[in-house]
């Protein structure tokens, strides 16, 4: 497998624009056939860069590599509505993930629904149990990474032994004022290993999710009590799990078009430190 130090070289160099496979050669020090042969293993492990041959089979043949975001990201009718939905929402009550859920096979999903007073009630298990399984990549779509004060959830431990071999992870979230203490202490896991392996971005969308080695969904999903139907009486947790490749690499490449337009969490935090709180 890469070294994290590669796979990060190689992507902050295609993401301000297309390289040619002899520039990222370049670029690292290598030859052409060792920079090709990265190319390919982060094309096909992480999906984060795609590639384009120009004049195949002649001399002057030409191999591009960009960002994967560039690419068309949806396949279907439906694809492409849900696509629409997420790139352009805010609010996590906005957008339902059962609109994913009712098209994936029945073979590779499952639900559970449970009632709940607050987050803290979630029973997690399932999810760590996932995360703990991850391999190569961790892709989370959150709000405010409420989840890192979970009392029945550790998940700045789990985020840590992943960095530490070596998964990535990445994230979406709001980076706000609001949300500074639980963005700055998911980023000093990368000084604490030693590694800079989790990265993040501010933008406001409607998912709550995770997206493990571009195989697995895990999509959390709040109905709120109106007292109106007698159902919703309590609030209630809707959990998804899809184990659908084809759905897990169409949102993997969602992720990456949003990270795309996305600003970086530090420049961010950088900003919102300048505020002032009245004492």
């Amino acid at each position: 497998m890469l070294e994290p130090a590669i796979i990060k070289k190689i992507e902050e160099f295609v993401y301000p624009k297309p390289r040619t496979v002899q520039e990222i050669a370049q670029h690292l020090g290598k030859n052409w056939r060792t920079a090709d042969r990265y190319v390919e293993e982060i094309q096909k492990e992480f999906g984060t860069v795609s590639t384009r041959k120009f004049r195949e089979g002649t001399r002057g043949a030409l191999k591009i590599v960009y960002w994967s975001s560039i690419e068309k990201v949806s396949y279907s009718i439906f694809q492409e509505k849900l696509e629409q939905e997420i790139m352009s929402l805010k609010q996590k009550r906005d957008f339902s993930a059962f609109d994913i859920f009712q098209h994936i096979p029945d073979k590779n999903k499952h639900a559970i629904v449970e009632p709940g007073i607050d987050d803290s009630t979630e029973n997690l298990k399932e999810l760590k149990d996932l995360l703990e399984k991850a391999e190569k990549q961790v892709l989370i779509f959150s709000g405010d990474l409420s989840f890192t004060n979970y009392k029945n959830f550790e998940i700045k431990k789990i985020l840590e032994e992943l960095a530490k071999r070596g998964v990535k992870i990445k994230i979406i979230c709001r980076v706000d004022i609001a949300a500074l203490g639980n963005i700055e202490r998911i980023l000093s896991l990368n000084f604490k290993g030693g590694k800079e392996m989790i990265e993040i971005r501010h933008r406001e969308q409607p998912l709550r999710a995770f997206v493990i080695d571009n195989k697995i969904i895990r999509i959390k999903e709040v109905k709120e009590p109106t007292g109106k139907i007698k159902e919703l009486d309590k609030r209630i947790f809707i959990f998804y799990t899809l184990k659908d490749k084809e759905w897990a690499e169409w949102l993997s490449k969602i992720f990456f078009k949003m990270f795309s337009q996305s600003i970086d969490a530090r420049k961010r935090l950088e900003e919102v430190n300048k505020l002032k709180v009245k004492k």
